[in-house]
């Protein structure tokens, strides 16, 4: 029997980048180099680092009809992924975002949703059976939000499980918490949901607590380079991260629960899983760019086997 697909559903942007000794403060011209133009979005990077880390992965999102929306089409297709719910939509470019990348590797990103715009509950309806029989729904917040509410009602409904990956932040209907069987936000992400400051295992547990109350099954809170706090409601853990030299933190967070989905997939445990999520992600900041700098299945295992 074929193994059911994760379905990713999200954005899809092409990053322009630009390095800079330091971000621009208002009104203020900096200089910088290595302008490049990457394949990035959250939603794309997160079902690129699925695919890269061993899950059978399919996509539903919308691109432009530029050259940049037919090529992501294609560069989907050759990691792997099912494109049958990529939808290309005339007379609008694909999603843009405009990336500083600092000396130290901190990012300072402005999207235009442009494409991603039209993923709307109408453009979705005849992708549902999709979502139906898959083993997981992730999801994040740079589509419209009655889309992602549509499509995690009909997974609840058939029984499928619903990751959301609260980014970028802002706040949520407690329809939409009610029921997630994973939500994962970084720190500020958590704070926004829940107005609890998190800095430490400890604060990220308060949090947990809130968002367990809200009927999130589990709660996985990033801590960037400490790791990665998660609680189930009956136990919780702090999972440590990797040390290692970042260059570029762009796509680390789509790494992760990329990576995170794909290890769930394959039926690892969720303490075993995170760890896999946190290697691939510290791998991803050694390199630049967003899906670029996305690790794949062996180098993540070749890490994690050094590092033990």
């Amino acid at each position: 029997m074929t193994k059911k697909p994760l379905v990713v559903l999200g954005s899809v942007n092409a990053d322009h980048i630009l390095k800079v000794e330091s971000f621009p403060r208002p009104g203020e011209t900096v200089s910088g180099h290595g302008y490049r133009v990457v394949a990035g979005g959250k939603g794309a990077n997160q079902a690129v680092a699925a695919a890269r880390l061993g899950a059978k992965a399919a996509f539903i999102a919308c691109v432009g009809d530029d050259d940049f929306g037919s090529r992501m089409v294609d560069a989907f297709a050759s990691e792997g992924i099912d494109t049958q719910a990529v939808m290309q939509v005339e007379k609008v470019p694909t999603g843009v975002a405009i990336i500083y990348v600092s000396q130290t590797g901190e990012n300072s990103i402005g999207i235009s949703p442009e494409s991603n715009a039209c993923l709307t509950p109408e453009r979705l309806v005849p992708h549902l059976g999709l979502i139906k029989g898959a083993s997981a729904l992730l999801m994040q917040l740079e589509t419209p939000m009655e889309t992602l509410e549509m499509a995690a009602a009909n997974a609840k409904e058939s029984g499928v499980p619903v990751i959301l990956n609260p980014a970028p932040a802002r706040p949520l209907s407690d329809a939409l918490l009610n029921g997630l069987s994973m939500i994962t936000p970084n720190e500020t992400e958590a704070e926004v949901l829940t107005g609890v400051k998190v800095t430490d295992a400890s604060s990220a547990e308060k949090a947990a607590k809130k968002l367990h109350t809200k009927g999130v099954k589990t709660v996985v809170i990033t801590l960037g380079s400490k790791g990665a706090f998660a609680s189930t409601g009956a136990e919780s853990h702090m999972v440590s991260g990797y040390p290692v030299d970042a260059v570029d933190t762009t796509a680390a967070g789509d790494t992760f629960n990329g990576g995170l989905a794909a290890a769930l997939q394959k039926g690892a445990p969720l303490f075993r899983a995170l760890a896999f999520a946190n290697a691939a992600a510290a791998l991803s900041v050694t390199g630049e760019g967003a899906q670029p700098s996305i690790p794949t299945l062996t180098k993540t295992q070749a890490f994690l086997e050094k590092s033990v």
